[in-house]
């Protein structure tokens, strides 16, 4: 599994498809049998206590696209607050798991580990 991260519109979705995944092959914010899944955050930040249960079933995508949403203003709001942590656990476990992670800055990709 590669992770993919990075801010938002920071060409996630084009480094994702430069690897050879049409639009097609790409879920964007559900989980199904495609073998991308973009905008995890999305998932996790709808249902933080159910993250650390998504855990499984992310181990299975080909890729996983998450935005990075713990830098910034902490939200004053407590289940955003909590969507944002959910999701930065689930990624450091996702990390670990990756065969490959890769963040995304203003489009150029670095790769973090793998």
């Amino acid at each position: 599994m590669i992770l993919v991260i990075g801010a938002r519109a920071s060409g996630k979705r084009a480094y994702v498809e430069s690897l050879g995944y049409a639009p097609g092959q790409i879920a964007d914010g559900v989980l199904d049998d495609k073998p991308v899944l973009y905008n995890l955050q999305t998932i996790t930040m709808a249902d933080p206590e159910g993250a650390p249960a998504l855990l499984e079933c992310l181990k299975t995508k080909e890729v996983v696209v998450c935005d990075e949403v713990g830098s910034g203003v902490i939200p004053l709001e407590k289940a955003r607050r909590l969507g944002r942590e959910a999701t930065g656990r689930l990624c450091c476990q996702l990390a670990k798991e990756a065969a490959k992670v890769v963040r995304l800055v203003a489009g150029i990709p670095t790769v973090i580990k793998g």
